[in-house]
């Protein structure tokens, strides 16, 4: 049974964060930033705004492309790294507020690798027999647990969210393998605390309550993961390399997306990148870049595309996917309609 993304929608916040206006609340520069990670700008939720808030807008989105998009639902899946709550999860939160009260909804929490392990959860539970459509979403208010006087991490993350529809497609298209992994060696490289007040490898009461990040390691482990996932990924699939039309990376540093591109033999070309106008939303970078790929043209149905990310944890995840674009790409909502539907 091939199955596949038969929908996707997107949202972010209206406010902009750029690096300008960074510079006039530490000592930072546009320079600066951009040289290390490529990143001019990043959107950021209001104080009443929330992860499941990034959800249902970008499920929103969704309905406003496709007519009937939500019909037959049976299972909701949420990644995200900043939820609303430990319990009820920002996936039920969700699906009551999209008229999918009732349906199954669980949280992935394996950070900015969760859209990829969600849309293979969401593979298993179809598969199993237990679920037929499965609406799958990655939502993120990451500027609500980034310490703002931390230049060296605030500067990198913004807010925002993605959901699909994943189901049976035809043959030919879809999910062709997935690899997933993660390593809790890790984690003091890149951390938020929530019970605990520790985690093995980070001292009792030296942890920062905020999100905590070893740049330098991250940099390296995710070269290195993001390359080897995607290889592994590829080689499961029976392709190479010079078989992908498009890349689609987690958005966190364009360096490291560069690194990993010359590993693959994929170049910038075929890569798709937009961190400089989002910087890392986390689990909503994939759906993000999916759906401007999907808006400007760049993917068509038919296209061979090879998803990677890397996140906290630490953890990592890549799938290789034949384009469904079957039910039509998903057309541009009027703005009114969007505005409408969005607020």
């Amino acid at each position: 049974m091939p199955i596949g993304i038969t929908a996707l929608g997107t949202y972010v916040p209206e406010r902009v964060l750029t690096n300008k206006d960074l510079e006039g609340m530490f000592d930072t520069s546009d320079e600066w930033i951009v040289s290390r990670t490529g990143i001019r700008e990043r959107h950021l939720s209001a104080g009443d705004e929330f992860a499941s808030d990034m959800g249902v807008r970008a499920v929103n989105d969704l309905k406003a492309r496709y007519e009937g998009a939500l019909e037959g639902v049976d299972l909701v899946v949420c990644a995200t790294s900043s939820p609303d709550a430990y319990f009820p999860s920002t996936a039920a939160l969700i699906a009551g507020q999209v008229g999918l009260a009732g349906v199954g909804a669980l949280d992935i929490s394996v950070a900015c690798s969760g859209f990829v392990y969600a849309l293979s959860v969401a593979q298993g539970f179809i598969m199993a027999g237990t679920a037929r459509r499965v609406l799958v979403v990655g939502a993120e208010v990451l500027s609500k647990i980034v310490d703002w006087e931390d230049r060296s991490t605030c500067i990198l993350f913004g807010d925002g969210g993605g959901a699909a529809i994943v189901e049976e497609v035809p043959a030919g298209y879809g999910f062709q393998s997935f690899v997933l992994g993660a390593d809790s060696a890790g984690g003091p490289s890149l951390y938020k605390f929530a019970v605990a007040d520790h985690i093995p490898g980070v001292p009792v009461g030296t942890g920062n309550a905020m999100l905590g990040m070893n740049g330098r390691e991250v940099f390296k482990f995710a070269v290195r993961v993001l390359a080897d996932s995607g290889t592994q990924a590829l080689d499961k699939a029976g392709l190479k390399g010079n078989d992908v039309d498009w890349l689609v990376p987690h958005q966190a540093n364009v360096r490291i997306i560069e690194s990993a591109c010359s590993r693959f033999g994929i170049g910038m070309d075929r890569t798709v990148v937009n961190l400089d106008r989002y910087g890392n939303t986390s689990t909503a970078s994939v759906p993000l870049a999916l759906r401007e790929a999907l808006d400007d043209g760049r993917i068509q149905d038919g296209d061979q595309l090879l998803l990677v990310a890397f996140g906290g944890g630490l953890s990592w995840a890549a799938g290789a996917m034949k384009w469904y674009g079957g039910r039509g790409q998903g057309t541009h909502a009027a703005q009114a309609e969007k505005v409408a539907v969005s607020g």
